[in-house]
């Protein structure tokens, strides 16, 4: 059994609301949840939300799309994303964000066979990237998920649900999937209204002719349209993780007092 769990909030810092904002129509989790409901290889597909008030627009749009959804802490995630999956027993969890709207279910799948098939307990396209930054895809042994969600502590672990496991490589095995072209450079995930204008244009470019556009297909329009790269090619990666590894460091230090 596996289980895909995708962590969704209203209460973005950096783009208030950014999973509801419409892309043709429609808001931006519900194109994501089109295109990932396309794998092969998921068996149940969650968004795990908050409990707070403001993120019952999301259990809304869940129930309008037929999607499951999972509703608990706000702030810690991986018991969020842990509770949202547990009820099922899977044998993996794949963890995805509801900021990619671009997400390719192709690498979905290929993430998920990477991991089952060589026995990984932790493996990801994330570890050195070479797909865009939006595409990212983590699968997660269910009984290492299970011994993160009991054991981890600092808030970029409780935030970022699974940095417990692939920092510690001598506990747990992790696989690394890469490819040959590094298309890391590239950004196709939503924090800021740039990200978002960026992923507007290339479904008004690529929506109309094929729903299913693919990351080739996106690929070939800014081959044509180097513009739509300078939208938000300024802005960096990862940079809420940054925001909570400064908070490891204010934790650490209390414990210290």
């Amino acid at each position: 059994m596996i289980v895909a769990v995708v962590q969704a909030r209203v209460s973005s810092s950096r783009l208030p609301g950014k999973v509801l904002k419409p892309i043709l129509g429609v808001p931006m989790l519900a194109r994501q949840l089109e295109r990932l409901k396309r794998a092969h290889k998921i068996d149940r597909l969650v968004v795990a939300t908050s409990i707070e008030k403001a993120d019952a627009a999301i259990a809304t749009l869940c129930e309008a799309t037929s999607t499951i959804c999972y509703r608990g802490s706000l702030v810690d995630v991986l018991d969020r994303c842990y509770r949202a999956a547990r009820p099922f027993q899977p044998d993996y969890v794949v963890r995805l964000t509801g900021d990619c709207p671009l997400a390719d279910w192709s690498v979905v799948d290929q993430t998920i066979s990477f991991c089952c098939e060589r026995g990984f307990d932790y493996a990801s396209n994330t570890l050195r990237p070479t797909w865009p930054d939006g595409l990212d895809v983590e699968v997660v042994r269910f009984s290492a998920f299970e011994e993160a969600w009991h054991e981890a502590v600092l808030p970029s672990e409780r935030e970022h649900v699974t940095p417990f496991l692939y920092h510690r490589p001598k506990r747990f095995r992790l696989g690394s999937m890469v490819q040959e072209t590094d298309l890391s450079g590239l950004r196709w995930t939503v924090d800021e209204p740039e990200d978002l204008a960026f992923v507007t244009r290339v479904y008004e470019a690529l929506y109309g002719d094929n729903s299913a556009f693919t990351t080739q297909d996106i690929l070939s329009l800014l081959q044509a349209r180097p513009d739509l790269r300078r939208v938000n090619e300024k802005l960096g990666r990862n940079e809420g993780f940054r925001k909570s590894v400064a908070a490891d460091a204010a934790y650490l230090a209390s414990r210290r007092d």
